[in-house]
C-alpha cells in the first residue's frame, strides 16, 4: 500500500487534513486501519456506525475527532475518512469525490495481486508442469521424444498410470500413437478419424474434450492405454486464420481412483496447446529440411546443366564465340552447342525447348547429346537436323514438346554460311557496316512435323561478319509496366558494339536487358550467342 500512502501523504501535505482508509474483512470482524496519514490516525471505535452508501457522513471517532467518512465502492468493505482539518464541508466533499475512485482502484489492484498470489500457490504443480513442458519443447526437435517426455510429466501431475498422445496423419487420415504409457507406441494401432467407437476419434472430429466413465465407449484400438475412465483432450494449432486439429491427448487409470476434475481437464488442455506447437514446429522443421534439400538438388541440377554447355574456347582459334544461358528456373530448356568440324568449318547451334523447368531440361540434355554425335557424322546442316529428329522424335511425341533450333556451319575457306532453321525466329547475320539480315526459319519446330529439313546458304566474310543468335526469352522480356523489349534494342546494342570482342557484345546485351527489366521476374530462359571467324 505504499502507493496509496503516498497519495494520502500528498493530500495531507496540501490540505493539512488527516486521512485514513479503514477496512473490514468480514461483517462482524474488527475494523482496521489499512493506511493513515499521519500514522497516528486510528480506527473508529467499537460499534461505530459507518456509512454504507456513496454519501459522506460526519462522525466523531475515537479520541473525539470529527471526520467526514464515505464508503469506498468495491469487493472489499472499506471507508475513506478525512479530517479534522481547516477545510469547510464543501471543500472536504470535493476532495472526497477525487480521492474515492483513486482509493477504490488501489484496493481493487491489491485484491487482484493477493488473489493471483493465492492462485499461484494453489496451482504450483500445474504451473511447474507448464514450465517444464516449455523447457522440453525448447530443447527438443524430435516430436516423438518431446511427446514421450511431456506425457510422462503430465501423467505424474494428475496421477495417471496410462496415457497416450496421438497425432493426425494427413496421408492416411488416421490418428497415430507417437507416445504412450504402459505400452510401446508401435504396438498401438492407428485409429481412423471416422471411427465411431473411438473416444480419440470423436474428440479429434468435434474438437471438444471428453471424459468417459468406465465401460463407456469401449474401443479395441484404445484398450492398450485405457483402464477405466479416460480423459481425452484435443490438440490444436491456433493460427490467425483459425484452428487446425492436430491430435489428441488421453489419460486413464488414475492412481487415487478418484475421477478426473475440471481442473485436470483445464491443465491438460493447456499442455495440449503446447503439444500442438511442438507438432507444428516439428512439421515446419521437416518442411524446412526438405526445402533446403530441394534447393541443394536444384542448385546441383543447375550446375550440371551449365556444365553440359560447351566452353566457347573449343572452337578457337578458328572462331571467336561468346555465349550465355540464364534459365528462368534452376534448370531450363535453352541451350547452345559448338562443333569444331575441321580447321576451316565451325558449327554453331542454338535451341529452345518449349516450356522450361525439369521436363524442358531433360529434352535439352538429350538434344545436346544427340547433336554432338550427328554433327560430326554429317557435313550438311539439314542432314544433322534430320538425324536429330530421328533420334528425338519418339521422346518429343510422348511429351508433346517441340524445339525451335538453328544450326549453322561457317566455312571460312569457301566464304559460306550454311544453315538449317526449324522455327527459330531470332537468327541474324550482322555485317561490318552494322546491317542485319534475318536468317529465316525454313521448317517448323522439331516435333511438330516429320518432313525432311531444308538448308540455305549466305556469303560469309571472315573478319567482318558476325552470327547473332538468341532465344525469345530475351525479346519477350518485360519491364515493370509489362512492356515487351522486342528485337530492335538487341540488334541496336549489337550494332553499337560490333567492333568489340564477342564477349563484350554479349555483356552489353545483358546489361541492356537488366536495365530494361529491373527486378521484374523472368518469364522464360535467356540465351545469347555471338560467333565470328
Amino acid at each position: 500500500m505504499s502507493d496509496l500512502a503516498s497519495v494520502l501523504g500528498a493530500f495531507h501535505e496540501a490540505t493539512q487534513c488527516e486521512a485514513a482508509v479503514w477496512v473490514q474483512e468480514k461483517p462482524g470482524e474488527p475494523i482496521t486501519v489499512e493506511v493513515s496519514v499521519p500514522e497516528t490516525v486510528g480506527a473508529p471505535g467499537d460499534g461505530a456506525r459507518l456509512p454504507t452508501g456513496s454519501t459522506p457522513e460526519r462522525m466523531v471517532t475515537r479520541g473525539g475527532n470529527e471526520r467526514l467518512v464515505v464508503c469506498v465502492p468495491g469487493p472489499r468493505r472499506a471507508w475513506l475518512a478525512v479530517g479534522p482539518c481547516q477545510l469547510d464541508a464543501t471543500q472536504q466533499g470535493s476532495y472526497l469525490k477525487f480521492l474515492v475512485p483513486v482509493v477504490a482502484q488501489y484496493l481493487q489492484s491489491a485484491l487482484e495481486v493477493e488473489h493471483a498470489a493465492n492462485e499461484l500457490a494453489e496451482r504450483y504443480e500445474e504451473i511447474n508442469l507448464l514450465y517444464t513442458t516449455s523447457e522440453i519443447l525448447g530443447r527438443t526437435v524430435s516430436l516423438e521424444e518431446a511427446a514421450r517426455t511431456i506425457l510422462t510429466e503430465i501423467s505424474e501431475t494428475v496421477g495417471a498410470r496410462r496415457g497416450s498422445i496421438l497425432v493426425h496423419d494427413r496421408v492416411t487420415d488416421t490418428l497415430q500413437v507417437v507416445a504412450a504409457l504402459g505400452v510401446p507406441p508401435e504396438d498401438a494401432p492407428p485409429i481412423a478419424v471416422e471411427d465411431e467407437c473411438s473416444v480419440s476419434a470423436r474428440v479429434f472430429r468435434t474438437q471438444h474434450p471428453l471424459l468417459v466413465d468406465r465401460g463407456e465407449m469401449p474401443c479395441d484400438a484404445e484398450a492398450l492405454y485405457r483402464r477405466g475412465a479416460m480423459l481425452s483432450v484435443p490438440i490444436t494449432w491456433t493460427a490467425p486464420d483459425g484452428g487446425e486439429p492436430l491430435g489428441v491427448v488421453n489419460l486413464s487409470d488414475r492412481r487415487s481412483g478418484l475421477p478426473f476434475t475440471a481442473g485436470d481437464q483445464k491443465l491438460v488442455a493447456a499442455i495440449a496447446t503446447q503439444i500442438g506447437t511442438a507438432i507444428q514446429n516439428a512439421r515446419l522443421v521437416r518442411a524446412s529440411l526438405a526445402q533446403q534439400q530441394l534447393i541443394q538438388e536444384l542448385q546441383l541440377a543447375h550446375d550440371l546443366q551449365m556444365k553440359l554447355l560447351p566452353n566457347p574456347a573449343v572452337v578457337s582459334p578458328e572462331a571467336e564465340v561468346a555465349a550465355r544461358v540464364v534459365p528462368a528456373e534452376s534448370v531450363g530448356g535453352d541451350f547452345y552447342h559448338l562443333f569444331r568440324l575441321s580447321e576451316e568449318r565451325t558449327g554453331v547451334m542454338i535451341g529452345d525447348v518449349s516450356s522450361h523447368g525439369y521436363r524442358a531440361a531433360l529434352i535439352m540434355a538429350l538434344t545436346m547429346s544427340a547433336s554432338a554425335i550427328h554433327a560430326q557424322a554429317s557435313a550438311e546442316p539439314d542432314a544433322t537436323i534430320d538425324a536429330l529428329m530421328e533420334s528425338l522424335g519418339e521422346e518429343l511425341s510422348s511429351t508433346e514438346m517441340f524445339i525451335t533450333l538453328f544450326y549453322g556451319v561457317i566455312d571460312r575457306r569457301n566464304g559460306v554460311l550454311k544453315y538449317a532453321n526449324t522455327g527459330h525466329p531470332h537468327a541474324f547475320l550482322i555485317g561490318a557496316d552494322g546491317r542485319s539480315e534475318r536468317l529465316p526459319a525454313l521448317d517448323p519446330p522439331l516435333g511438330m512435323m516429320s518432313t525432311p529439313a531444308r538448308s540455305s546458304s549466305r556469303p560469309w566474310r571472315a573478319g567482318q561478319d558476325s552470327l547473332l543468335l538468341f532465344t525469345d526469352g530475351i525479346s519477350d522480356a518485360r519491364n515493370r509496366l509489362g512492356a515487351r523489349l522486342g528485337e530492335e534494342p538487341v540488334l541496336q546494342t549489337v550494332r553499337e558494339n560490333r567492333r568489340e570482342r564477342a564477349s563484350t557484345i554479349v555483356e552489353a546485351v545483358f546489361d541492356m536487358l537488366e536495365l530494361y527489366t529491373g527486378d521484374t521476374p523472368r518469364r522464360d530462359d535467356l540465351t545469347l550467342v555471338v560467333a565470328r571467324t
